[in-house]
């Protein structure tokens, strides 16, 4: 495994150890409102083709899992296990703390409609529930198949970056990132894709713009120039080319595609939701980065109004969990 990187020079500097402003709050709010309509979004079309570019796509439940209109999938319930740690305080740099996500996880999963067969495989039968269990679990998948590069991690890092706005986190954010994508998926992509994600939602957060090189300089130096051109692909194709979505690498791009060439939040996830084939998550991925650009109120209102899933959460429980988080 390479080294990871030393921490350069910070990619921003814009203020935010103050209290965080209602702009702030809204894009931090964003992050995760606008990646779980993503996942709601695109829950009733997954597995289904790539989209003709003028199909309606519509927030209709259905699908494979007879999903109600509004109902995120596992991208969200996942992600909300690492929200609610954060919203208590809970720091991602602490085993105990990560022990209690990875118990969530295998709590919802007994009864879940939809598991990711890698997460699954992971969490299935795991005893001790905790991160060190996890991981070992996670290496001997990887291990066995000599593979581990699902898009199971990166579905559900949207919330890491809102513990981790301050001046000078950035490495802190890696680490982090990374942490809780090792805890299923061992593979270094998974863990780059996260680090890349994380930091380009921060950055947002931060500054409102979505740039996902921002966390280029934290990859070890030896992947760096193969995701900068994995990046520049996305940004000259579309979301349906990336028809291997279920790999973490093509998930990014189709994500990344669809910020590239849409418009507004509504535009970018119908455009991830036409990709095709893992809508939900490609979806879920491209919303939290284009809400934490947006911002929630970016999201529709007819939108926020059927937002719900597990833990039998709604779009305002969201919002209190991410403002929580953000000024813990």
């Amino acid at each position: 495994m390479d080294a990871l990187p030393t921490d350069p020079e910070p990619t921003d500097t814009r203020p935010t150890d103050a209290a965080p402003t209602d702009a702030v709050l809204d894009r931090a709010a964003g992050a995760v409102i606008g990646s779980a309509a993503g996942d709601a979004l695109g829950a009733g079309y997954e597995f289904g083709p790539p989209l003709p570019d003028d199909a309606r796509v519509g927030m209709v439940g259905g699908g494979t899992f007879a999903w109600a209109p509004g109902e995120w999938t596992d991208d969200t319930s996942m992600a909300v296990a690492v929200l609610r740690a954060l919203a208590a305080g809970e720091p991602l740099d602490d085993d105990r703390t990560l022990d209690g996500v990875v118990d969530a996880w295998c709590g919802w999963a007994v009864d879940a409609k939809d598991v990711g067969n890698q997460t699954r495989a992971v969490l299935g039968g795991l005893a001790p529930r905790t991160a060190a269990a996890a991981r070992r679990s996670a290496r001997a998948f990887h291990d066995t198949y000599r593979r581990s590069g699902g898009n199971g991690s990166l579905m559900r890092t949207g919330p890491v970056a809102l513990a981790y706005l301050g001046d000078g986190r950035e490495g802190d954010l890696a680490r982090a990132a990374r942490a809780v994508s090792d805890l299923t998926h061992a593979e270094d992509d998974a863990g780059d894709a996260c680090v890349l994600w994380s930091l380009a939602v921060r950055h947002a957060i931060r500054t409102g713009v979505a740039d996902v090189r921002v966390g280029l300089p934290w990859l070890p130096a030896t992947r760096r120039d193969p995701w900068a051109a994995r990046i520049a692909d996305a940004e000259v194709s579309r979301p349906r080319d990336f028809d291997r979505n279920g790999w973490v690498v093509e998930a990014l791009q189709a994500a990344w595609s669809a910020i590239t060439h849409g418009t507004t939040l509504v535009d970018v996830l119908e455009r991830a939701v036409r990709g095709g084939r893992d809508t939900d998550t490609v979806a879920a991925i491209a919303g939290a980065l284009v809400g934490a650009r947006d911002g929630a109120s970016a999201v529709p209102a007819a939108w926020r109004d059927v937002l719900h899933g597990w833990p039998g959460l709604d779009a305002a429980a969201l919002t209190d969990l991410a403002a929580r988080a953000v000024r813990r």
